[in-house]
């Protein structure tokens, strides 16, 4: 739509079928539900740990990622977070001492964010709590057999892949692991 052109005028001249408009409602139902239940699951995570949503999505982020360290691009990714909106979050829970920041072995341009012992420990007890509210919100009143088929069934629509999550096709390794900690190479031996 170009600037000055009326909300009223339909293409082609008409309105929306009703089998348009229901179509439209199934998929505001479809979103704004998502939305509203992904709220809800962090926000059981929040008040149970105090650990806010951002948070605890990079701690399981990096917890299922290889070597549980990836670089800060797909951090930012992950998050849909803009670069310094990812810096801050990456700044306090490297400041908390659950996450630092590592050289990658083979691009000294990429920075990894990877999870401290301390941060291994914080990230599964916040996504054991996120796994038990999913089973509580989701899982039980769906069963498990339909929520594995809504799970296939919308993730086959997503042409970009998986949205990067780590170990997955959109996110193919690398070999460029970061160094660790010392220095003296990789970590986890690769």
């Amino acid at each position: 739509m170009k600037m000055g052109e009326s909300m009223d005028a339909a293409p082609e001249g008409r309105c929306p079928s009703p089998e348009e408009i229901e179509l439209l409602l199934q998929w505001h139902t479809l979103q704004s539900g998502l939305r509203r239940l992904t709220e809800r699951l962090l926000g059981d995570v929040e008040a149970s740990s105090g650990t806010a949503p951002s948070t605890f999505q990079v701690l399981w982020f990096l917890l299922a990622a290889a070597d549980q360290a990836a670089p800060m691009s797909q951090v930012s990714q992950m998050l849909g977070f803009s670069t310094a909106g990812t810096t801050k979050v990456i700044d306090r829970l490297a400041d908390a001492g659950l996450v630092e920041r590592r050289p990658s072995r083979i691009d000294r341009r990429v920075v990894f964010a990877a999870l401290t012992p301390e941060g291994v420990k914080a990230a599964t007890d916040v996504s054991l709590k996120f796994a038990e509210a999913l089973r509580r919100r989701v899982v039980e009143p769906l069963g498990p057999g339909r929520f594995g088929s809504l799970a296939d069934a919308v993730g086959s629509l997503d042409e970009a892949g998986s949205g990067c999550l780590p170990d997955s096709a959109a996110c193919p390794p690398s070999g460029d692991g970061p160094t660790s900690a010392t220095g003296q190479g990789p970590v986890g031996g690769r």
